[in-house]
């Protein structure tokens, strides 16, 4: 599957100005990446100029800055209705925030709705859950797949503001490791628990304990604050 840059644009939100970049790939679905700070625009002009001023001043040069990264797949009811199942809408709104703070960094937004199932699996998943059933083993009872993302379309978008080296926001060491294996170095992992509530602590505890998602002793400390 190949993946083409289509258009750029300036996206002002609550949490600042981000340039919005859209891709399609070879079956006409669309991806979304939102940045800030990149490209560097005539990067090698502005190395210098801050070398030529650091060697002036008799130090060395200040390193790059590594690009702040969150891969994030696509869940309407969460990012949009605010749904309490789950903790999508927080971590997007929360790694768009740090993103403007550190002002470099990228949301690579995934058009992947459930987990790649698609709303209305997802929503039939949902009703599984309303019976009991975890996320999990919902997707399952489908006969679909636990989860069917794929992160192919990573790469193309990181060439293409020519970013080879990122912090990541993420919890799922799946996405560490697709990233590593495809030539990106994952020089940090930044954890993200926000958003946790009584209506999804059994959905988080499935991430970490059947999915491996990373998830450490703070989310008991999280959902106990958050009753």
């Amino acid at each position: 599957m190949s993946y083409q840059f289509i258009t750029t644009a300036k996206l002002p939100t609550r949490h600042g100005e981000f340039d919005i970049h859209i891709f399609e790939n070879d079956d006409g679905q669309e991806h979304v990446m939102l940045t800030v700070g990149l490209p560097v625009v005539n990067q090698t002009d502005v190395v210098n100029q801050a070398d030529t001023a650091l060697n002036q001043q008799g130090a060395a040069p200040a390193e790059p800055l590594i690009p702040l990264i969150r891969i994030h797949s696509e869940c309407l009811t969460g990012d949009a209705f605010s749904s309490l199942k789950c903790d999508c809408g927080p971590q997007l709104n929360t790694a768009m925030q740090a993103i403007q703070e550190t002002g470099c960094g990228a949301i690579l937004y995934l058009r992947q709705e459930g987990r790649g199932i698609g709303l209305t699996n997802k929503i039939r998943a949902y009703a599984l859950q309303d019976q009991g059933h975890d996320t999990l083993d919902a997707n399952l009872m489908l006969g679909l797949p636990a989860d069917a993302r794929v992160y192919d379309m990573c790469g193309p978008m990181l060439a293409h503001v020519g970013v080879d080296s990122v912090r990541l926001i993420t919890n799922n060491p799946d996405k560490v490791a697709y990233l590593t294996q495809h030539g990106i170095d994952v020089v940090e992992r930044v954890p993200l628990l926000v958003g946790v509530n009584d209506m999804n602590a059994e959905y988080l505890a499935t991430k970490r304990d059947r999915m491996g998602h990373l998830l450490d002793k703070d989310f008991n400390t999280a959902l106990h604050l958050n009753k």
